[in-house]
C-alpha cells in the first residue's frame, strides 16, 4: 500500500521527521515497518495496509501539534507510535499538552510522554495514594516530583516530602566520615536533581530551608503525621513491609502520596521480603488507591535502555522456560519471576469500584 501526503507548510514535518535520512526518520521506519519517502513538504508512506494508514495517522497529528506550537523531542515519534497501536483512536495533543511544569531547568515543558504516564498523571491527580511500579528511567518518581511541585504553587499542598530508604545506613556507612545526613545524601541525589529541573536552584535551598521541601530517609518519617503535604516514597522495593505500613499510616489530612519502585530490583539483604510487593497483594482492591504499571515502552532514557530492559526480559522468560536447576532469588529469598509477577499482575486485574487506573 503507498500513502501520499502533503503538507503546506514544511517547517513542521521537519521538527516531527528531522533531517532526511536522520535518525528519528530512520526509528520510525524501523518500528513502524513502512518505507519513507520526503520531498519538501510531501511524503510517501510505503508497507502493508495496516502500518502505512497507522503512519499516515500519526504524521497528521505530530505535524499538527508541531503546527500549534507543541514541542517534540527526540524520541517522542517512536513513543507515539507506541500509543497510537496500543490506542488507534487516541488524541495525541491530548496527551502530549498534559503540562505539569510549563518550563523545567532545561527548557522542556514536563509533561506524559506515554499512555501510561498520562494514566500516571491522571490518578496523581484523582487519588490520594497512588502505586507507580515499573522498570527505571520511565518517569515515576521525576512525574511524581512534578505533580507535588504543581500542587505546591497551585497552594493544594503545603510542603512536599521525598523520602527514600537508605538500606545501607547501617554498618558499612558508619565508616564514611561526617554525620548521617551527609552518609546518606548520596541516595537523595535523584531527588533533588529532579527538583533542580522544576525549579531555580536558590528557590529549592529557600524551600529547604524553611521546611517547605523537605528530602529525608524513610526511618526520619517514623511517628510522624503528615497533612496538607505531598510525600513520595520512591525506590520503595527496598522497604520491608513494616516499613511500607509506617510510611502509609503517616497519611494525614489533605495529603497526596506516591510509591514508586520495581518489585524486580530488590536489595534487601537475603531472606528479607520487600514492602512494595507485600503492599502489592494486601492493598490490591482496596477503594481509593491507584496502582499504575509501567513496562519497557514507557522508558523516557536513551533508546538503549528500552533494548538492555527487553533482554533482560528476555533472559528471565529463557530462565522460566528452560528450568535451571536453582532458580536466581532476589533480596527478600523469593525467586525474581515472583517478584515480576507482583508488577506485572497490575496490568492483568482489571475491577469496577477498586480505585486502579
Amino acid at each position: 500500500m503507498t500513502i501520499r501526503l502533503s503538507f503546506e507548510d514544511q517547517v513542521p514535518l521537519q521538527l516531527v521527521l528531522g533531517s532526511v535520512g536522520g535518525q528519528a526518520m530512520e526509528e520510525l521506519q524501523r518500528a513502524a515497518g513502512v518505507t519513507l519517502h520526503v520531498r519538501g513538504g510531501d511524503v510517501t508512506i510505503e508497507g502493508d495496509d495496516g502500518s502505512a494508514a497507522l503512519v499516515e495517522r500519526l504524521l497528521r497529528q505530530m505535524v499538527a501539534m508541531a503546527r500549534a506550537g507543541t514541542p517534540i523531542h527526540p524520541g517522542d515519534l517512536p513513543r507515539a507510535l507506541e500509543v497510537m497501536r496500543s490506542e488507534p483512536r487516541v488524541d495525541l495533543r491530548s496527551l502530549f499538552d498534559d503540562t505539569l511544569i510549563a518550563r523545567s531547568g532545561s527548557g522542556r515543558p514536563i509533561a506524559p510522554r506515554s499512555l501510561a504516564q498520562k494514566q500516571y498523571v491522571d490518578s496523581l491527580r484523582r487519588f490520594d495514594l497512588t502505586f507507580g511500579v515499573g522498570p527505571a528511567g520511565t518517569g515515576k518518581t521525576y512525574l511524581a516530583v512534578a505533580m507535588g511541585v504543581r500542587m505546591l504553587l497551585d497552594k493544594r499542598v503545603r510542603r512536599i516530602i521525598l523520602a527514600r530508604p537508605a538500606i545501607e545506613a547501617g554498618e558499612s556507612l558508619g565508616f564514611l566520615p561526617g554525620t548521617y545526613e551527609e552518609k546518606v545524601s548520596p541516595y537523595m541525589r535523584p531527588l533533588y536533581d529532579a527538583l533542580h529541573d522544576m525549579l531555580d536552584v536558590q528557590k529549592v535551598m529557600r524551600m529547604m530551608e524553611q521546611g517547605i521541601i523537605e528530602i529525608a530517609p524513610l526511618a526520619y518519617m517514623r511517628g510522624r503525621t503528615l497533612s496538607e503535604t505531598f510525600v513520595i516514597l520512591d525506590e520503595a522495593q527496598n522497604t520491608t513491609p513494616e516499613q511500607m505500613k509506617m510510611f502509609l499510616t503517616r497519611i494525614g489530612a489533605g495529603t497526596r502520596a506516591v510509591v514508586t519502585g520495581d518489585p524486580t530490583q530488590n536489595d534487601l539483604p537475603y531472606g528479607r521480603r520487600s514492602g512494595l510487593g507485600h503492599a502489592l497483594r494486601v492493598l490490591r482492591g482496596v477503594e481509593g488507591i491507584a496502582f499504575c504499571s509501567f513496562s519497557h515502552t514507557d522508558v523516557m532514557r536513551h533508546q538503549l535502555v528500552q533494548r538492555i530492559i527487553l533482554a533482560y526480559d528476555r533472559e528471565d522468560q529463557r530462565r522460566r522456560a528452560t528450568g535451571p536447576g536453582k532458580p536466581t532469588r532476589s533480596g527478600d529469598g523469593r525467586r525474581d519471576d515472583d517478584l515480576r509477577r507482583d508488577g506485572d499482575s497490575l496490568q492483568d486485574e482489571e475491577g469496577p469500584g477498586d480505585g486502579r487506573a
